[in-house]
């Protein structure tokens, strides 16, 4: 018999899409928290004991936060909750200059994409599929003349005039 599958599971892997999570390494400093927790609550441990939810809640927080890119869209999903975002209602990128990246939508409302910090902009942008654009790219090479085309017409323009 088949595993049951959740809404959280994809159909297929292409499905699936890119995720870009907080790194593991954030574990580390959960680690040192709860080290720096434990010793008020050697101190007074039928009251502090309370303390040991903060690195408990870390935890959960570096596991559970991630950003996914796939063909339907961008699914966020932060401590609290989730959300999803249609390609259509994405009108651009916004880089602060500090946290996370966040999307313009066509509402003219901005959504914080999680862990995804500038760092991760070439993730982000090649798992769009081109659908989010490279702010780095230069820019094509439009139809009309070039600068040194259009130089050239206008120096034969005033000789013609004389």
């Amino acid at each position: 018999m088949p595993p049951a599958r959740s809404s959280h599971t994809p159909e297929s892997e292409s499905d699936a899409g890119q995720v870009i999570r907080i790194p593991r390494l954030a574990h580390l400093g959960v680690f040192i928290l709860l080290f720096c927790v434990a010793f008020p609550f050697f101190g007074w441990p039928r009251v502090l004991w309370v303390l040991f939810a903060i690195p408990l809640i870390m935890v959960i927080w570096v596991e559970r936060t991630r950003t996914t890119v796939s063909d339907n869209g961008i699914d966020t999903r932060t401590l609290l909750g989730s959300r999803h975002i249609d390609w259509a209602d994405i009108k651009g990128l916004r880089i602060p200059k500090r946290g996370y990246l966040q999307v313009h939508l066509a509402d003219d409302s901005d959504v914080t994409l999680p862990a995804v910090g500038y760092g991760q902009l070439a993730t982000l942008v090649a798992a769009s599929n081109g659908r989010i654009p490279d702010p780095f790219a230069e820019p094509e090479e439009t139809e009309g003349p070039t600068e040194e085309e259009a130089e050239s017409t206008e120096t034969e323009a005033e000789s013609g005039e004389s």
